[in-house]
């Protein structure tokens, strides 16, 4: 497909959403909340004013090191959007393996999970380049809470006349990180174009899913696999995606599928079509 020159891939997973019928349709559901995909919207843009005025200019790299709810896909879209590069981080890692990933991102800002805290704070004072850290879903312990900073933002993130960064379609939109079975995780770079190609090639012409499907994945979001399943694939459809932050058990995933009944169920390696569910 060709791309313009300047290109955004919020454009086509939220922006193009919002003059359509999916506007106000559910975009993510966890246990706690739901956003819809106008909601959505605007809580990229407040993110991505909140970068902007922490002076966190474009191309350099934040790091996402939380569960999946709600907010992940807010602060992943709402970095791309600033034209910051979110680096998205496996929650199972231990200490040393974050203390190598955030020195080697360079990360200025950390986004992470308060039930996350516990292993992140005592590497904190290792990490020169990381200035600010924003905790989600609880206590903050003097860091800066998600939630405050974040309702006070604009709803409204303006570059000029754009409502996105100048990138374009080659430009590094985020990274994510091999699972360090030779060593520590390597850094993988994507660029704008990336998850836009992998949803139109599988996610739409593959699965072909549609903007009436619901989708859950056992696999998480900082996982690239679960990045396209619960994510990239179901967004440019203007689908639903059943988020879940714990680990999924096998007592959680069929109390999941009983309770949204998904057309799309995707395990650990491959993707079940669940248009009548039966239990």
């Amino acid at each position: 497909m060709n791309y313009p020159r300047r290109y955004n891939a919020v454009t086509d997973f939220i922006d193009c959403h919002l003059d359509s019928e999916v506007a106000d349709k559910v975009a993510f559901i966890d246990p706690q909340a739901s956003v819809t995909y106008r909601e959505l919207g605007a809580n990229t843009h407040r993110v991505a004013n909140l970068l902007t005025d922490l002076g966190i200019e474009q191309e350099s790299r934040i790091a996402l090191l939380a569960h999946d709810t709600v907010e992940w896909p807010a602060v992943f879209f709402g970095a791309i959007r600033a034209g910051v590069l979110p680096v998205a981080l496996n929650t199972l890692l231990g200490a040393d393996q974050y203390q190598y990933i955030l020195s080697d991102t360079r990360a200025k800002a950390l986004f992470v999970s308060a039930a996350l805290l516990d292993v992140i704070e005592p590497i904190l004072p290792a990490l020169p380049y990381l200035k600010h850290v924003f905790v989600l879903g609880g206590d903050a312990r003097g860091h800066s809470d998600f939630s405050e900073v974040f309702s006070g933002q604009s709803e409204v993130f303006k570059v000029g006349e754009e409502s996105t960064a100048d990138t374009c379609c080659d430009d590094v939109a985020f990274w994510l990180y091999s699972s360090g079975s030779t060593g520590m995780p390597k850094g993988v770079p994507h660029v704008q174009t990336s998850l836009t190609e992998t949803a139109r090639l599988y996610g739409q012409g593959v699965l072909g899913m549609q903007q009436n499907d619901v989708v859950f994945s056992a696999a998480k979001l900082f996982f690239a696999y679960g990045l396209g399943n619960a994510l990239s694939f179901p967004m440019l459809a203007g689908a639903t995606t059943i988020l879940w932050s714990a680990r999924p058990t096998p007592e959680t995933v069929f109390a999941t599928l009983e309770e949204h009944q998904p057309h799309y169920l995707f395990r650990r390696a491959n993707v079940v079509c669940c248009d009548v569910v039966l239990f």
